[in-house]
């Protein structure tokens, strides 16, 4: 095993394992830089900040699949009230339809009625 293949830092060095065919890498730490303290609480903190943009993210996606499961109910619901509605403005035309066309013929009488009357009474 190589040890210019994986990248080091100051500080770390790579020692082979035990058995040359394992794939594990061995990492010894040189006491001297004592850099690498203050640069794992660093990445400490930069897991503390990722977590709660991910559970920001998370509490998010919540309140958005909420609102839509919200919004295709009440679309549901919309749909279920127009297709009522529907059927009762088509119950009613079916009823009314022949209502409405007596209405229309007796206003057409009515109209000629006036007419053949104004006609009559104003050749005197």
């Amino acid at each position: 095993m190589a040890s210019s293949s994986y990248g080091s830092r100051e500080g770390l060095t790579v020692r082979s394992a035990a058995s040359s065919s394992s794939s594990e890498i061995s990492l010894q730490i040189d006491p001297i830089n004592a850099d690498l303290d203050d640069h794992i609480l660093g990445l400490r903190g930069q897991v503390r900040k990722l977590r709660g943009v991910a559970q920001e993210i998370q509490s998010e996606a919540k309140y958005q699949n909420d609102f839509i499961s919200q919004l295709q109910m009440t679309l549901t619901k919309a749909q279920a009230g127009v297709k009522n509605n529907m059927r009762r403005m088509n119950k009613n035309i079916i009823q009314n339809g022949s209502n409405h066309l007596v209405h229309v013929v007796l206003f057409a009488l009515g109209c000629f009625f006036l007419v053949y009357l104004v006609s009559k009474f104003s050749r005197r």
